[in-house]
């Protein structure tokens, strides 16, 4: 051995010096070859700490190193050959049984298992399930990796900056003398032998880098030259892009209901919309365990179907009309029935059905020939496999499965990191027990679940669980492109335990998706992103704008999980999930109010915007990309909560923003519309001038929330004209006279009038008893509007913000009284009575106060009667109109009444809306104003 040793290292120097790249040239081994002490790669030799073992293993369940202390286990480890290739070293190790006992040889682990390691070997004794990943500080993830290489070990670690040494061993199951394997171990009987195929190279960046650069780079060294083209050809690469699949056969209620002769497989279809938003594939299964009942071959039973294959067609072009697929079944292990060509049958079976697709029953593979039988029918029908295919197997077809054979499945998939755009689906089955892990492990590895619902029966919990399964499948559909590229990174570093996270990048975009097993649900900063200019942070699974928070020289972004019940741990139905999203800014939006303003740029091709979480059971607003306008109340209704703004392209997602609505919140929801102008003052109207206005507010009692939107703004106002009076009885009586108008709702309607007349000496009174629809019919057939709040207070205070229509000498004393946390009433006092009614409860003719004019000659604005505007709010409750100026009418005997008589022109008192009869008051009016040219 030592020999080897020697001449290996010599050929290594000789080759070094002629090496300019890092690849790994050799290694540097003590004299017993079974340790190694240097690492040669790129033109340098780095001497290792300490030596390390060839190989750590175990051996009837202790754990051994070659080399060392290992006499007790019976095993005799020895280089068989090691040689330089293109792609590093490769070699042969045997392990050979020198006792007289059977051994059991496991977890063979390249270089040893070590805390400074990452290395993937077996760990319990699961009969299925014991590939572990071990992360240093972390404890281990368990893992599904291919079919033929459950018994690989595997080992990375740094050896200089950004400079790792990997390397794989795999079983060659051949090799095995005297002596049986199963899954994980081999049974070595006395004198018994096993070699192990052994690789060894260098790989830059951390450790992820060094495992994808096995896995998918090397493809774990199961082929050498991998044939792309089936993965090339754009009529197959749907199926990389699916994600739910019912497998169910013809008998189930969902697909025929032989008591009415009905298929169901349509409505079944719709419901499925709703729940998860549909199926992309839905396979049916005429065959097992009926096949065999008689001489009638596996396509013969879809023959005699009801309706025979022309039924089926049909079916198929219907799902084809939802974009639903079909698929059929394929048992090749058929032999004994009615002799027919398997490929020809497949043929036939694809013309006469417009399927799809070919479920292969028991096949982990496909073939050239079962590829051919489809492709000569038409183009696009893809091969799905009951099995995975192992990494030499998945060129000949593009999809498979993790079968349910495997219970409560490892929760990372390396095979997906092997060929992302590998079309993986975990079948679930829902008769036995609630599935959220599956659904949620599925997601967390970007791919889809197949819902095997062959077995009986159907729990009344499915429909929740299927809601579930429709928020996963809602952002791997949206973000598909992610989860197919090549440059997903496994296990990001996180700030907690039992949470993991996945990285799936793009260009433009990246997705993290987070899988956690905390019962109590988490909520923190858990691992580091990288901010960059006009990029933002999305939690894409609970819909909230997240912002990251930098610690020391990293920056972390915060997660949440929700919490499940404890019961749960250990079973299919334990965890929960997050996701979060780096997306490019490319959505603006705002909102004033009740109007919502969307800016896109024409990027995209759909805006949606969501009343709360998306869900396939609601209907978003569908928008055209560009500058849009959205009165929420017109869409949504009364809805408060979260807005979630999404803009998407091709139903993928570009970006998404969430704009809120507070619950109780008082949002403005009337719109103006803009009168003819006029030059001149029209007759009876005073000019307003233009100029800058900063808009204050105060109220009364607070206990219906007043609004808050536009307080402390400042507007440039534009000129206008208004009514220098409030409206009066005698001219609402020529509107009435003009027009014949009457209300659809008359309760209280002119109650004061008499007779539909106005009583002798009030025909300049302020008309009353009117309800806000009435002022606006008014308004329009005098050409006029009514004013906004803004512009009502613009012109009673003019731009010097005056508080009173007049010049207030001595400051008016406000007698404050605190009622509640959110009532307070103010008593006046000071205000010369010849300036306008005190609240003596007696109504007057317009014009009487001479001396409470304001500075551009507008009478009655405080004091008379309280004056409605344009603006109506709306929250989640109630709906109500702002009026102005206090009234002549002042109660007194408590403080729970509204608070009457004259009011500061920057006071505001809500109309709660009910009906035009109850909000027709004795204390109401208006005064209308005019656009100007």
């Amino acid at each position: 051995m030592n020999k080897l040793f020697f001449l290996f290292i010599g050929c290594m120097l000789i080759r070094y010096q002629a090496t300019a790249q890092s690849e790994l040239t050799g290694l540097g081994f003590t004299g017993d070859s079974l340790s190694i002490t240097q690492i040669l790669a790129g033109g340098h030799t780095e001497t290792l700490p300490a030596a390390l073992p060839l190989v750590s293993f175990v051996a009837n369940s202790r754990q051994y190193v070659a080399g060392g202390n290992n006499s007790n286990s019976g095993i005799l480890v020895q280089w068989m050959k090691l040689d330089r290739q293109a792609q590093g070293l490769k070699g042969v190790i045997l392990f050979r049984n020198i006792t007289s006992d059977t051994v059991k040889l496991e977890n063979i682990v390249p270089f040893g298992i070590s805390t400074d390691h990452v290395y993937i070997t077996g760990k319990g004794d699961h009969e299925l399930s014991r590939t572990h990943l071990f992360l240093p500080g972390k404890q281990p993830v368990n893992v599904i990796v291919p079919d033929n290489a459950w018994d690989m070990g595997y080992c990375s670690f740094s050896f200089a900056k950004d400079m790792n040494l990997v390397s794989l061993v795999r079983r060659n199951r051949a090799s095995i003398e005297k002596g049986s394997r199963t899954r994980f171990e081999t049974i070595l009987y006395p004198g018994g032998s096993v070699k192990y195929d052994f690789y060894a190279e260098t790989a830059t960046g951390n450790w992820q880098d060094a495992l994808t650069h096995i896995f998918q780079g090397r493809m774990l060294y199961d082929v050498t030259n991998f044939d792309n083209s089936l993965f090339e050809r754009k009529d197959l690469q749907w199926i990389r892009h699916s994600y739910v699949m019912h497998l169910m056969m013809t008998w189930d209620k969902f697909f025929y209901d032989t008591k009415t002769g009905k298929f169901n497989l349509l409505d079944f279809v719709e419901r499925g919309k709703k729940l998860y938003g549909g199926d992309d594939i839905i396979s049916i299964w005429p065959t097992w365990p009926t096949l065999g009942l008689d001489q009638r071959n596996q396509f013969d039973l879809f023959r005699d179907l009801p309706g025979g294959t022309r039924q089926i067609h049909h079916l198929s072009d219907e799902l084809h009309h939802r974009k639903v697929k079909l698929f059929v079944c394929y048992n090749p292990w058929d032999e004994s029935t009615r002799n027919e060509n398997h490929f020809s049958g497949i043929s036939d079976l694809i013309a006469e059905t417009a399927a799809d697709g070919v479920v292969l029953d028991t096949k982990g593979e496909s073939s050239k020939e079962l590829q051919h039988a489809a492709d000569k029918v038409r183009n696009g029908v893809i091969m799905y496999s009951e099995g995975m295919a192992v990494p030499k197997d998945m060129s000949g077809i593009p999809s498979g499965r993790v079968h349910n054979a495997l219970y409560y499945p490892p929760m990372l998939n390396l095979n997906k990191l092997i060929k992302p755009e590998f079309a993986i689906y975990r079948v679930a089955e829902l008769y036995k027990e609630r599935i959220q892990r599956e659904f949620a492990t599925s997601f967390f590895n970007g791919y889809g679940t197949e819902l095997n619902i062959m077995a009986p029966g159907q729990p009344d919990w499915v429909e929740e669980q299927y809601a579930f399964l429709g928020k996963t499948t809602r952002i791997l559909r949206e973000n598909t492109y992610n989860f197919t590229g090549k440059d997903w990174i496994p296990l990001i570093s996180t700030t907690a335990e039992n949470i993991w996270v996945n990285k799936w990048p793009l260009k433009d975009k990246t997705i993290y998706t987070i899988y956690s097993v905390n019962p109590e649900g988490y909520n923190g900063y858990l691992f580091e992103v990288e901010p960059a200019s006009n990029y933002h942070f999305v939690d894409i699974w609970h819909h909230r704008l997240l912002t990251p928070k930098k610690e020391s020289d990293k920056w972390l972004i915060e997660a949440t999980t929700n919490p499940f019940n404890k019961v749960f741990l250990g079973t299919n139905n334990e965890g929960e999930v997050d996701c979060i999203a780096k997306l490019p800014e490319l959505i603006k939006a705002g909102r004033n109010g009740d109007l919502l303003t969307v800016n896109t740029e024409r990027q995209g091709d759909e805006v949606r915007i969501w009343p709360g979480v998306p869900a396939y059971s609601k209907k978003p607003l569908l928008l055209k990309p560009g500058k849009n306008e959205v009165m929420l109340n017109e869409h949504f209704g009364r809805f408060e909560g979260d807005f979630i703004i999404q803009l998407l392209n091709d139903g993928i997602l570009l970006d998404e923003t969430v704009l809120s609505v507070k619950p109780g919140e008082a949002r403005r929801t009337s719109l103006v519309k803009k009168t003819p102008t006029a030059l001149n003052p029209p007759s009876g109207m005073v000019k307003i001038p233009a100029g800058n206005f900063t808009f204050k507010a105060t109220h009364g009692d607070e206990f219906i929330p007043y609004p808050q939107q536009d307080i402390d703004s400042s507007f440039n106002m534009p000129g206008f004209y208004m009514d220098q009076y409030p409206v009066t009885n005698s001219m609402y009586k020529k509107f009435l006279d003009a027009t014949g108008y009457k209300p659809s709702d008359t309760a209280n309607y002119l109650k004061h009038w008499k007779k539909n007349r106005i009583k002798s000496g009030e025909e300049n009174f302020p008309v009353v008893y009117i309800s806000y629809e009435d002022a606006k019919a008014y308004a329009k057939w005098a050409g006029k509007r009514l004013p906004t709040e803004i512009e009502w207070q613009y012109a009673a205070q003019t731009p010097g913000a005056n508080e009173w229509p007049w010049k207030q000498e001595l400051p008016v004393k406000r007698k404050i009284e605190y009622v509640t946390n959110t009532l307070s009433t103010s008593a006046l006092e000071g205000i010369d009575s010849s300036l306008c009614n005190l609240g003596d409860g007696k109504l007057y003719p317009v014009g009487k106060y001479k001396k409470g004019v304001n500075p551009y000659g507008l009478y009655d604005l405080t004091g008379c009667v309280w004056q409605l505007t344009n603006d109506e709010y709306m929250s989640g409750s109630f709906r109500y109109i702002i009026m102005k100026g206090g009234s002549y009418f002042k109660p007194s005997s408590s403080w729970w009444y509204v608070q009457g008589g004259p009011r500061e022109l920057h006071y505001r008192q809500h109309l709660l809306r009910m009906s035009q009869g109850f909000e027709r008051n004795a204390t109401v009016g208006f005064r209308c104003v005019k656009d100007a040219q």
